[in-house]
């Protein structure tokens, strides 16, 4: 997003925050409202572009949204929605995205109450790793021809029990209702919005064995000083790197792996 709507969406996460800041409100809830609302304007396009219409008056355009959400979900989703129709947006589609939006945060709000969010930053990493690994289980998720309750089911019996209700709500939605987004790119995506939610930085962290708890509160610090930011650590073995580490952050990666010096010294050699 940009200009304008992403305006909209940073005042709209204020008004989330501030309403989620209540403890008589039910942020789980919350969530899966705004998912239906979501759904409900990806399936409408007609709908979603009178709600963006620049030409319309923002009061007629929160009348409108709250005249067709009333009663169907609750008050504090109404006058969310309400308050995001009021605001200019750049593209009809860019509402729909911070109304998803929402909802994620909405759920990882209500884990970060439950004093869960880490566990949800872990296991969604660990769930990415486990889809990568299984090409049935990611080619099941992805099929165009499975029905979402059929998907919904698999994952279920995946996670339920296992994992966080916060992380099987999350990937459930995803998976159920990509809106175009690949599985790996939605999990990676949840995992920053997680790591957002305490104003840190994930750093995927590749070596050839497992850390020990030394090892990882010296290297998070060494990145924390790095780059101005607290980091979460994504952890990940991988034998083939031979030794030492590979760590990404975003788009910037860095290589210390022993894999990637032989590497470098057998192109010297050859060159």
């Amino acid at each position: 997003m940009n200009g304008a709507s992403r305006e909209a969406l940073a005042a709209a996460r204020e008004r989330l925050d501030a309403l989620t800041d209540h403890t008589s409100v039910d942020a789980a809830k919350l969530a899966d409202e705004l998912a239906a609302v979501t759904a409900l304007l990806d399936r409408e396009v007609s709908l979603r572009r009178v709600l963006t219409d620049p030409a319309q008056a923002g009061e007629a355009k929160a009348d409108l949204a709250t005249r067709l959400l009333s009663g169907q979900v609750g008050g504090e989703t109404v006058d969310l929605v309400s308050g995001m129709v009021r605001s200019r947006w750049s593209q009809s589609r860019d509402l729909v995205d911070a109304v998803e939006t929402l909802a994620d945060t909405a759920d990882l709000t209500a884990a970060q109450k439950a004093g869960a969010l880490d566990d949800v930053e872990d296991e969604l990493f660990r769930f990415g790793r486990i889809v990568t690994s299984s090409p049935e289980l990611r080619a099941a998720l992805t099929d165009r021809a499975a029905t979402a309750t059929a998907k919904g089911g698999l994952l279920r019996s995946l996670l339920g029990g296992r994992a966080n209700a916060a992380t099987e709500r999350l990937v459930v939605r995803l998976v159920t209702q990509p809106r175009g987004r690949s599985l790996e790119g939605g999990l990676e995506s949840l995992s920053k919005l997680a790591a957002a939610r305490r104003d840190r930085m994930v750093a995927v962290v590749t070596s050839a064995v497992p850390l020990t708890d030394q090892q990882k509160a010296r290297l998070g610090a060494v990145l924390a000083k790095m780059y101005g930011r607290n980091m979460h650590l994504n952890l990940d073995v991988d034998p083939t790197v031979l030794g030492g580490i590979t760590v990404r952050i975003g788009d910037e990666v860095v290589n210390g792996t022993v894999a990637s010096r032989l590497d470098e010294a057998s192109r010297r050699l050859a060159g």
